[in-house]
């Protein structure tokens, strides 16, 4: 057993894979290829978006394995500029369509706000709207599971407003430096899984002097290292590669790291995302 046999499980039962795939970066035509050699590893939880412009290669990738369907676990998400109950509703008819599945097994609103007014203005309305749609898609078993992704506890309670489904899942920037403790457990105590996107911090952490000492004391390696502080954190880990010998390593992690070592890795700060502080979700907004 490893941590690619590994799942949680969410407030509707479903289960989840506690390591995943992400695909942000993967080009669409060399998506199929990235999510064969993932499930040929072991996995069976992959991660996509509207905005990553692959769910077309993905869902070539899915359709074309080896494995059944139903033994994997295929996420994307509804691009952070629709706040919209009838633009929601032709967006996830889209994803099903480019995907080519007959369903999604969890569908997330990207961002609480456009990407191009992050953690800006007020879109409460906008996002129960594009909620109403995920709940009906779910209502209808089009999507097993509904979530958001870099929503705050403002954000979570302006939606749960006008819910009738808590959201299954909150994906978020988690990772060694970059830990919200008061966000996650705001999330566990509603019941609501925390995925770590982005647990190596897009790289930013390969250079830590500290993380690196602690690495070589387990001997494993720093991404190792960080994928495991984030499924020790109770989270779901969606490292990204398209590389199969990163997705082998990345799934070596059956090793624990101690209390007081996760507590080292919680209290780390500020991490410098380089070229990547570009991107609204490095930008420390």
């Amino acid at each position: 057993m490893t941590i690619l046999d590994e799942t949680y499980t969410l407030a509707n039962g479903a289960e989840i894979p506690k390591l995943g795939l992400g695909t942000w970066f993967i080009d669409d035509d060399r998506a199929a290829d990235a999510v064969r050699a993932a499930v040929e590893i072991g996995y069976r939880n992959i991660d996509t978006a509207q905005a990553y412009g692959n769910e077309r290669g993905v869902g070539e990738g899915v359709r074309t394995v080896a494995v059944p369907r139903d033994e994997l676990f295929v996420s994307t998400k509804l691009a952070a500029e629709i706040k919209d109950y009838d633009e929601a509703v032709a967006s996830i008819d889209e994803s099903l369509q480019k995907l080519g599945l007959e369903y999604i097994d969890l569908m997330l609103i990207h961002s609480p706000q456009p990407w191009n007014d992050f953690r800006g203005g007020d879109y409460a309305e906008g996002n129960r709207a594009a909620w109403r749609a995920l709940e009906e898609a779910h209502r209808a078993g089009r999507i097993r599971s509904i979530g958001v992704s870099n929503f705050q506890q403002q954000d979570l309670e302006n939606l749960l407003q006008g819910a009738t489904v808590v959201p299954h899942v909150n994906q978020l920037l988690v990772h060694a430096g970059n830990t919200p403790s008061q966000l996650l457990d705001h999330c566990e105590g509603k019941q609501i899984l925390v995925e770590a996107y982005s647990p190596i911090a897009h790289g930013a952490v390969l250079e830590n002097a500290e993380i690196q000492a602690m690495a070589e004391r387990y001997g494993v390696s720093v991404p190792q290292l960080c994928i495991r502080y984030t499924l020790q954190l109770g989270t779901v880990s969606l490292p990204k590669t398209a590389n199969p010998e990163h997705m082998r390593s990345n799934a070596q992690v059956d090793f624990e790291i101690t209390d007081d070592d996760m507590d080292v890795l919680r209290g780390l700060r500020d991490v410098d995302y380089g070229e990547h502080s570009a991107f609204p979700v490095y930008s420390g907004k």
